[in-house]
Order: C-alpha cells, then sequence, then structure tokens
C-alpha cells in the first residue's frame, strides 16, 4: 500500500482535500488527522472491517477499546443509551477540546470499538482539520493516536509515517499539534465518576463542574469488565504498564532536583563506561547540572523539553523527544521526573511512567 499525503493549512483545511480524505473514511479506509492532543488515525466506528483494519495496521491488541470522535454534542446522542446531566454540563464546557466521555453505550456500537465492554469513550475535537474531516465523513470516526501500538504518539505526520506508513491509506498533515498528550478521559458511568487517562483537561477543571470527580489508581483497575471481546478489556486507552515508550529502554528519575539529577548523572556516566549511547530528557533548567555529563562525546545525546515551570511546554514537545532520541539510535534513555503533578503536570507524569514501563528512580 502506498500512503497518500494530503497537506492542509491548520487552521483553514481546503474543501477538496478534507473531502478526499472523508470519502476514504465513508468506504473503510484508514485515515490519519491532526488533533488538538495527537494525530488519531481515524475509521469509520460503524464498519467492523473498517475498525478491524485500524487494530492491524496498528498491531494494536483487541482488549484496548477505541475513542469515537464526533463532530458535534447532538452526534452523541445514537451512540450511548443516555447522555446524563453531568455530560451535558461537561460538554458546555469543555466540547469541543481535549476531554473524552466514558459512557453507557449503544447496541449501534460495534464490539470492536469498546473491546466488548458496555460503554463506549466520546469527543468532540478541537481542532479544525478533525471537525472539518469528521462533519464531511458524516459518520462516527473511531480514533486512538495514529502510531504502532505502544510507541510515542504522534505529534506531527513524519511520526505516523515512521510508523504507520505502507499501512495506512492517507495521513492528513496540519502541522504540528499543539497540546502534545492525549485527551482527559472522564468514565461518567461510576459513582463518583473517575478520570481514567490525565489530560489537558484537569482534574482541577474538572473539579469546578463535578466537585466528587476522582482519579483512577495507577493499575486502572476501577473500570467494568468486558464479556464479549476480552474479559480483561482496559476500561479506557493509554492504561497499559508499558505504552508510549521508545524503543531504547526509558528509565525514569523521580524526586528534587538535587537528588534526581545527580542520579541520572552517576548511572549515566555507568552507561557511557560500558560501552553505551545515552539520550536524555530533561528541562531547560536542567543543562547546568547534567554538565557533569561528556556532553560533547557524540554518545550522548540531550534533549530539553521545556522549562519545569511549564507542564504545557513539556507536553507539547515530549513525544517528539523520544522518537528523537530513537531515532539517534542510543542505547538507553534517562529521563527527569517533573515533580508538579497538578494541572498538566499530572498528564506529564503519567506518560512519562508508562514509557518508562517500571523502570523508575525514587529518589
Amino acid at each position: 500500500m502506498t500512503t497518500e499525503v494530503i497537506r492542509v493549512d491548520p487552521d483553514s483545511p481546503d474543501p477538496a482535500a478534507i473531502a478526499r480524505a472523508a470519502e476514504c473514511l465513508r468506504a473503510g479506509g484508514l485515515v490519519a488527522f491532526p488533533t488538538e492532543t495527537v494525530y488519531g488515525l481515524g475509521a469509520h466506528a460503524l464498519d467492523r472491517d473498517a475498525v478491524r483494519r485500524l487494530f492491524e495496521a496498528k498491531q494494536r491488541p483487541p482488549a484496548d477499546p477505541l475513542i469515537v470522535h464526533v463532530a458535534s454534542f447532538e452526534d452523541l446522542a445514537p451512540l450511548v443509551t443516555a447522555v446524563p446531566d453531568s455530560a451535558r454540563a461537561l460538554a458546555g464546557r469543555f466540547w469541543p477540546g481535549p476531554l473524552t466521555l466514558v459512557l453507557s453505550r449503544s447496541r449501534d456500537v460495534p464490539d470492536e470499538v469498546t473491546a466488548g465492554l458496555s460503554t463506549v469513550a466520546v469527543r468532540v475535537p478541537s481542532h479544525a482539520v478533525a471537525r472539518a474531516l469528521i462533519a464531511a465523513a458524516g459518520v462516527p470516526v473511531a480514533a486512538p493516536s495514529a502510531n504502532l501500538f505502544s510507541r510515542p504518539s504522534a505529534t506531527q505526520a513524519s511520526h505516523v509515517l515512521d510508523d504507520l506508513g505502507g499501512r495506512i491509506d492517507i495521513v492528513v498533515d496540519g502541522g504540528r499539534t499543539t497540546i502534545g498528550v492525549e485527551s482527559t478521559v472522564l468514565d461518567l458511568t461510576q459513582d463518583p465518576p473517575v478520570v481514567l487517562r490525565p489530560g489537558a483537561v484537569t482534574l482541577e477543571m474538572l473539579h469546578e463542574i463535578l466537585p466528587r470527580v476522582e482519579l483512577v489508581t495507577s493499575k486502572g483497575d476501577r473500570g467494568p469488565e468486558a464479556p464479549t471481546l476480552a474479559p480483561r478489556a482496559m476500561p479506557s486507552p493509554g492504561l497499559l504498564e508499558k505504552h508510549y515508550s521508545p524503543r531504547a529502554p526509558l528509565t525514569l528519575y523521580l524526586g528534587r532536583a538535587d537528588t534526581a539529577l545527580p542520579a541520572l548523572v552517576r548511572d549515566g556516566l555507568a552507561a557511557l563506561a560500558d560501552g553505551k549511547s545515552v539520550g536524555v530528557v530533561a528541562a531547560n533548567e536542567d543543562r547546568v547540572a547534567l554538565a557533569a555529563l561528556p556532553q560533547m562525546d557524540r554518545r550522548v545525546v540531550l534533549r530539553t523539553v521545556g522549562s519545569r515551570e511549564s507542564a504545557e511546554a513539556v507536553a507539547a514537545t515530549l513525544y517528539a523527544a523520544l522518537r528523537e532520541l530513537d531515532a539517534a539510535g542510543v542505547d538507553v534513555i534517562l529521563a527527569r521526573g517533573f515533580a508538579d503533578e497538578r494541572g498538566l503536570g499530572l498528564a506529564v507524569q503519567d506518560r512519562l511512567r508508562r514509557a518508562a514501563a517500571g523502570r523508575i528512580v525514587r529518589c
């Protein structure tokens, strides 16, 4: 398969280009497109064969459910059994935007989309390209991140092509995404409602609408079971222990800068002594502390991802940094943790923990 690339203006996409991609979706094709969070890989959500193709292209296990993207709040109704008042209030505040709501699904939604769960995850994206494409397609679009399963999500079209070139039909290139991490997932079928995956709609924002919202446990074990396809289906995307991971093993260093960074430097020097090349992910302010690493050594590749005071900057650049280190061919990646787990910082730490897949050093 040859993957066609269609370049569009991210703010005012060409209607003819959007129409071409929309027709591909309606016909059962796979189309990657930008959202405000990351690039999504879209398939007609009510077409079982198209959804199966999506899972195959991503090499995604069937126990990992998908998020269904719709053009407007009104398009939610056919996909769910009921729209609670809480959903209306949240949609009024955060839709279009990076919030996914988990609700009881209708019979119209295939088991392949939900991993057999009795729930479906739905959101209305705010990116102009995503909104135009979904509206033109006229169908709900199931769209996980546009990358091979467990890899860092794609935040630009080149990332999509690196993973999925030749495996999907079209990539709509709308430039870089802005937020850089996946949407917040909120399960409204539980009492109290539970944030299954943190994102740019933060816990603090949600508390303004629903004061009793809680955060899921680290194992994601508060979701419903899936009797149809997978008895151990995940209640939401992004809950596996290993996810968003670069090819090189990543170790995460958690703690204050004055303890975490010396530990990172120590382990980096040990890796170099063992003949390994080392990638480092850190904040802009960490350069002085990292000077103990021989940065003129070509085996050391440093990627700073923004100020530790700006979770927004870190989120926007994190996945690109991980992919750049993989492209550089480093043997190991050492990442500095970010201590502030409030707001979007909670999502950054969540992604780093899953990228580390248990390799965490607490300092």
